[in-house]
Order: structure tokens, then C-alpha cells, then sequence
């Protein structure tokens, strides 16, 4: 989560936050674009060399109201996806501008009180403090804003447009990997004389969009206007995840996060919720599009839960490589991606398998480029296929496997990672034997021990196994000694820090629950526990061998 106040280049920032409470929101995720809370780097990032940074609050962008009608004639106009009439006669004043766009009042302000869990003293949580941010009536007496908005949180309150009162929310539902939170109010005043906002279709590149929120600068609305620049599966830092986005051509600022975006036809055709803060680029923010917000609805009203957006548990690689593709044995006419590896917590484990070709998803060819079609005149990721399923649903995956072409219905699940992108509002596990800190590896904890640029200050082997390893079971952690309590019991051993538990008395440790058995039930004289330390010194300063050539026999 990073800080919603702050206005540093590659800083992703949050919902905007009160002077009262200085606390900032955690750092971004390590993965691509900076979401509301949590900046992370478009890829594996390199140690000396930092990724773009996406912020995630947003101003996001929006395109212009409809102006005002010309005296003497009636206009149509948008009225949250109905229609309304501006009467002709007379000078337009400030209260007929304000109809011209009626949905604005469906837009409210977000007030959140946060407690965030202190990873590094797990025992203990941080001090509290204050956001704001934006969000949106939608049917059903529901309110949407970003999860980063609401991520932690102690209480929620909103309050509508001209209202002096602050209304007591409760959330129902927290999509971390989308950034998407729902909320309702139980008090029938707030939703009083206020239409809820109607859902358009994905905008075309080059649509006019009009953002709506509470950003830092004002206590009251702001509109902002654009256009959608781009279309195409984006890092979502929050989430740490990839998804459908829209990239919109307005500058973003904190507080936005959560507002909704307006087509030309008062239509919502997005969620502002994260912009790109580099010093090569300017008014480049990013908006939830509506397949991507439908999903998480969709989801929600299905099972009574966020259960999460399925991939398909695999690494794989393009083939345009033509000698590449002849090695694999496909045919001139065949194209598709190749498998590295398969998860083997993923259902995809059961059936693919490493060097297979992905041909299809769902009766859909992909590229050598790891492409399908979209739309007219335009390509994206074929992990797009994968995110419009929903767990536990099945889809038909065409394989090219040793020259012959193979069929598999997969049951599709959300990814399980070794080092968690999120705990999801639980607190942080911990457990302490003879002044022996262990504790569960996570991106929060991560972020918390080294800060927002974790990405490249934390220790080598824990960044390769958040970045490359692979969960062998669904339970499976990666356990650390965080730190030594100092005691006369164990004295020697003060400097321990973030050292990877291999084994506790000969047995491997999977996780921290695992390990906590096993030393509670331990009826040996001495507890050992087997630590991994980078003793290969050789490797570690690039040495290719202990001796000259002259010296070997």
C-alpha cells in the first residue's frame, strides 16, 4: 500500500489521506504496473535497474460533460442511462449545468479508518489512520470502490455528494486481485433520491471518458476528461495479477481511486484506480474495465463471496521461433505456446506437460505470440480467455503433444503462490521458541522488512523463490527465523535474519504450521533446526573454480 499523499515520480499513491494520520499506505507489489496500494515493477525487476511504476489512486482520467444546452432549445441528455430534458428559455445557471450529468450524484466519498498488521513485531499492529478516497452507487443498494481503498479496515464511512452526513458502511466483499470492493449501507436515508449508476460496454480506443471522484485539491467533486489511449491485459499492482485495463490519457491524483468513468452517453465504463508515474511519461492512468468489474459482481452474486479470478497454472513461451517450432514438430498451418513448466498445485498439472503446444482455449487458436483475436483490428493476451471463466468452471484446451494433437476439459483454479501476495486482512501467523522468531514469508512481510523497494533490497534466495519458485502443495510456506529475541539461551545467534527453516530435527519443514507441531510434540533433548546459508562463497563472487589451471593435475 503506498502513501495517498505522496507526489514523488515512481511512487504509487493511494486514496487521499487526512493530515491527521501520516501513516502510508504499504509499498507496491513487485509485479507490474503500481496499483492503489502496492507498487511493483512491470517484471522480475533487476537489481540496479527500477521498472515503471504505476500509482494507484486515481484521478483517473474522464472525458467532458455534456455541455450545457444553447438557449432557446431543449436537449437530451444523459440521466444515468435514462434520458432528461433541459427546458429551453432563459440563461443556463449553475443548477441546470449540474443535471446535465445526474450520475455524479450516484458518486460518493469514502472514508476509511485503517489498521494494518505489523509484520516485522507480528504480536502487534501499526498505528491507525485515515484515507479517503472515491466510490459509486450501482443496483441493489451496493457501492463499489477499490479494494486498496478499503484494504485493512477498522470502519468505513460514505457520504454523498452535498450531504453533510456520514453514512456507516459495511463491506461485503474485498477482490484483491482486481482491486474492486463492494459495500452497502444499512441506514435507508443514504439511499434516498439517488439513481444508481448504469454499466456500458467496453469502450472503443480514442472514446471520450469522463472520471468522477473526490481527488486531493478539493473536498468537493471533480471531473476530469479523456480519452481511452490503449486497451490490453495490464499489471494490476494491487493484486499483484494481470488483467483487462484501459489506459486513459488524464492525470491521475490520489483520491480518485474508486471513482467511476463515464462514456459520452452516461454510461460507467470503468474504475479509476492506478496511473504510471516516470519521468519519461506523462497523463497516463489506468481504469477497471467493466468485463473485469462484472466478473467480480458476477462472482460475488454466485457463491455469496469473492472466490477470485482462475489462471491456467502454467509458464509458458512464445514459438516464433521457426527452427523452434519445427523441433516441436508443428506444422506450418498449426501455431500456438509452448509449456515450461506446470504448477503442481494447478488441476492444468494432471494433464499438461512440460514442451506441450498450446494450440486453443476454448475453441480459440492463439498465436505463436501467446495473442488471440480481440475485437476489430486488434490482439491481447490470450490470459484474457482465462479471467472471463470463473473457478471451478471448465475449459477446452487443444494440445500438440509429440506430433499429435490432444483434448482436455480443465477445471480452472485461482493460483496458489509460495510467497503470498496478500494475507486478505488476517493477521499475520507467527511463532516464538527459545526467543526464535519464525513467521511465514509474504509480499506484505517482504515490503515491511525492506520497505517499497523490496523488489531489490530484500535477500537473493527469498526474491528467487517469490519470483520463480513453484508451491509443490496447496499448504505449502516458505518459514524464516525473522529474528532472534536476545536471551542467554541463545546467545551466538543474535544476528539471525530472514534465514529460510530447511528442517527441524531431520524433518523438512512445510510450512509454519507444520513446524509448530513438530517442535511442540518434540520430546528430543535439543531442538535443531537446519537454517540455509549461502556458504558457496565461489558462486557467490563468481569464481569459477578454488584454483588456478596450472595447479590442477
Amino acid at each position: 500500500m503506498d502513501d495517498p499523499s505522496s507526489t514523488s515520480k515512481g511512487k504509487s499513491k493511494r486514496g487521499r489521506k487526512h493530515k491527521a494520520a501520516a501513516e502510508n499506505h504499504a509499498p507496491a507489489s513487485p509485479v507490474a504496473a503500481t496499483a492503489a496500494d502496492n507498487p511493483a515493477p512491470a517484471a522480475a525487476g533487476r537489481r540496479g535497474r527500477k521498472s515503471r511504476r504505476h500509482e494507484a489512486p486515481a484521478d483517473a482520467d474522464g472525458s467532458r460533460p455534456p455541455s450545457p444546452p444553447r438557449r432557446g432549445e431543449a436537449k437530451p441528455v444523459a440521466n444515468g442511462g435514462g434520458d432528461a430534458v433541459v427546458e429551453a428559455g432563459g440563461p443556463v445557471g449553475w443548477d441546470e449545468v449540474a443535471r446535465v450529468v445526474p450520475s455524479m450524484d450516484a458518486v460518493v466519498k469514502v472514508f476509511c479508518v485503517h489498521t494494518e498488521p505489523n509484520f516485522s513485531l507480528p504480536w502487534q499492529r501499526k498505528r491507525q489512520y485515515s484515507s479517503s478516497s472515491s466510490g459509486f452507487i450501482i443496483g441493489g443498494r451496493r457501492v463499489l470502490t477499490n479494494a486498496h481503498s478499503v484494504e485493512h479496515y477498522t470502519q468505513v464511512k460514505l457520504k454523498k455528494r452535498g450531504s453533510d452526513t456520514k453514512y456507516l458502511a459495511t463491506v461485503l466483499a474485498i477482490g484483491t486481485e482486481c482491486d474492486i470492493a463492494l459495500l452497502t449501507v444499512d441506514d435507508d436515508e443514504f439511499w434516498e433520491g439517488v439513481l444508481p449508476v448504469e454499466f456500458g460496454s467496453l469502450p472503443a480506443l480514442q472514446d471520450a471518458v469522463t472520471v468522477v471522484g473526490y481527488p486531493i485539491g478539493g473536498d468537493t467533486i471533480s471531473v476530469t476528461s479523456g480519452v481511452v489511449s490503449r486497451i490490453e491485459i495490464l499489471s494490476y499492482v494491487h493484486g499483484s495479477t494481470e488483467l483487462l485495463g484501459l489506459q486513459i490519457d488524464a492525470a491521475i491524483n490520489s483520491g480518485n481511486s474508486g471513482g467511476p468513468a463515464f462514456n459520452d452517453r452516461g454510461k460507467c465504463v470503468g474504475i479509476a484506480f492506478q496511473s504510471l508515474k516516470h519521468e519519461d511519461a506523462e497523463n497516463i492512468g489506468y481504469v477497471i474495465p467493466t468485463p473485469v468489474i462484472m466478473h467480480f459482481i458476477q462472482d460475488y452474486e454466485k457463491s455469496g463471496e469473492y472466490t477470485g479470478f482462475p489462471i491456467l497454472g502454467i509458464e509458458w513461451q512464445k514459438m516464433e521461433n521457426p527452427d523452434l517450432r519445427k523441433a516441436m514438430g508443428m506444422k506450418p498451418d498449426q501455431k500456438g505456446v509452448r509449456v515450461r513448466r506446470v504448477e503442481p498445485t494447478a488441476p492444468e498439472s494432471g494433464c499438461l506437460q512440460p514442451s506441450d503446444i498450446i494450440l486453443s482455449f476454448d475453441g480459440i487458436d492463439i498465436a505463436n505470440d501467446g495473442t488471440v483475436p480481440f475485437r476489430h483490428g486488434e490482439r491481447i493476451g490470450f490470459s484474457y480467455l482465462v479471467s472471463q471463466k470463473y473457478t471451478g468452471e471448465k475449459a477446452l484446451v487443444k494440445v500438440l503433444r509429440n506430433s499429435k494433437v490432444h483434448e482436455f476439459k480443465i477445471k480452472l483454479a485461482t493460483h496458489k503462490r509460495l510467497v503470498a501476495a496478500h494475507v486478505k486482512g488476517r493477521p499475520p501467523s507467527y511463532y516464538i521458541v527459545a526467543g526464535f522468531v519464525f513467521a511465514a514469508v509474504s509480499v506484505p512481510y517482504l515490503r515491511s522488512e525492506y520497505g517499497k523497494d523490496y523488489e531489490y533490497d530484500a535477500p537473493v534466495k527469498l526474491l528467487v523463490k517469490h519470483l520463480h519458485a513453484m508451491a509443490q502443495s496447496p499448504d505449502e510456506q516458505l518459514v524464516v527465523v525473522s529474528q532472534v529475541l536476545v536471551a542467554d539461551i541463545n546467545i551466538g545467534y543474535e544476528e539471525i535474519v530472514n534465514t529460510q527453516v530447511l528442517a527441524f530435527n531431520g524433518q523438512p519443514v512445510k510450512n509454519l504450521k507444520n513446524l509448530v507441531s513438530m517442535v511442540e510434540n518434540c520430546k528430543d533433548e535439543f531442538l535443531k533446526f537446519d537454517l540455509e546459508y549461502d556458504q558457496d562463497i565461489l558462486t557467490t563472487h563468481c569464481i569459477p573454480s578454488a584454483m588456478s589451471d596450472d595447479l590442477k593435475t
